[in-house]
């Protein structure tokens, strides 16, 4: 038979009291030491908004850390141990470049970075972004132009995966040619006036690089070439751009060498104008856009040309907005009518039938 205690001996449910720490961080004795909240309602550790003496560890209340302690501990771990991996990454460094080719040679940025010659007297603060910011611009068009001749050099060998790449790359540099556009709008129209005397004719009407870009997309004018005659090699670089069939016309080339009944009057046009649009070609381009899955190469083509056309249209747009913002309807440097010339050239698309094609289509219930 089992023997009962006697009924005056207390049982206890609870674990017997274990030493916590204290807010100054130092272990404590007994049950009576352990922090009460001020409800008197039990341990600090059993309540979450308890404040900065809970304690780590235990669901009752006990542990042997502070939250606080444990963290710092842990980020000063985990600084230590990216420092000796940075020590470790950094170990083979080439800290000795006498006579060796560095970034700055690489790049030739002594010359780069001398290139800004602000002409203002005294120098105006601004006139520093006014000059970047058309620099920066035509380094990305020099990218661009060399991007587009590529494009044409792959699709007249009727290489179109290759194009696909190049045209990709072009879309995202024209994104970022366009974003560039916010920094130069950070220029008010109070401060452009206090230098704006110094660029004399001086206009981005007259960047070769811009111009090949068009005459490469099919925008061709000979009336800019007057503006390269004082400079016989780009005049010569201009020339040769205008009178040679822009990536619009070899992609329609391509559709003819593969089977398309592209008419032979649309590919016999006049080079050195800008490309009209042919009801034939939209027909074509019908068939194309109704079946993608037995035309997919000429499908995508087609997209990546559209995807640089809208991106165009839009740096146009843009461009007008930035030149009304800061100089109003001031006639341009370079003696065009500013913001009314710009927004004449915004509407142009350079392949029109690409945009007349989706008015053709029609879907599931004639949509």
């Amino acid at each position: 038979m089992t023997t009962q205690p006697p009924e005056s001996t207390p049982r206890s449910s609870a674990p017997p009291p274990l030493p916590t720490v204290s807010a100054a961080g130092q272990p404590s004795g007994g049950s009576s030491d352990i922090p009460r909240d001020a409800s008197g309602g039990g341990n600090l550790g059993e309540h979450r908004d308890s404040g900065p003496l809970q304690a780590a560890g235990c669901p009752f209340g006990y542990g042997h850390v502070q939250p606080a302690v444990a963290s710092q501990h842990a980020r000063n771990t985990a600084m230590k141990a990216e420092t000796a991996a940075n020590e470790e990454h950094a170990s083979g460094m080439v800290r000795d470049l006498s006579n060796k080719l560095d970034y700055t040679g690489y790049l030739a940025l002594d010359q780069l970075l001398s290139a800004q010659r602000p002409l203002s007297e005294p120098e105006h603060h601004d006139e520093l972004l006014f000059i970047i910011q058309h620099q920066t611009s035509e380094l990305w068009f020099k990218l661009v132009v060399h991007e587009l001749r590529e494009a044409i050099r792959l699709t007249r060998l009727d290489r179109l995966d290759g194009t696909f790449k190049i045209l990709a790359r072009v879309k995202h540099i024209q994104a970022q040619l366009f974003n560039q556009w916010s920094v130069l709008a950070t220029l008010t129209p109070s401060e452009y006036v206090q230098f704006r005397y110094v660029l004399g004719p001086a206009s981005g009407l007259q960047s070769h690089h811009h111009r090949l870009i068009e005459f490469l997309l099919g925008r061709k004018d000979r009336k800019m070439l007057a503006l390269f005659e004082h400079r016989g090699d780009l005049h010569e670089q201009m020339k040769v751009a205008l009178e040679s069939p822009s990536i619009y016309d070899e992609f329609l080339r391509l559709l003819a060498r593969r089977g398309m009944a592209i008419p032979a009057d649309a590919l016999a046009h006049d080079l050195t104008v800008p490309h009209e649009s042919h009801p034939g070609v939209v027909a074509v381009l019908k068939t194309i856009y109704e079946d993608p899955r037995l035309h997919w190469d000429f499908y995508e083509m087609a997209e990546k040309l559209v995807d640089v056309d809208e991106q165009y249209a839009m740096w146009k747009h843009r461009h007008m907005l930035v030149v009304e913002r800061i100089i109003g309807y001031k006639r341009g440097t370079g003696g065009t009518a500013g913001v009314a010339y710009l927004r004449d050239r915004v509407g142009d698309r350079l392949f029109p039938e690409l945009w007349e094609v989706r008015t053709e289509l029609r879907g599931v219930g004639g949509m």
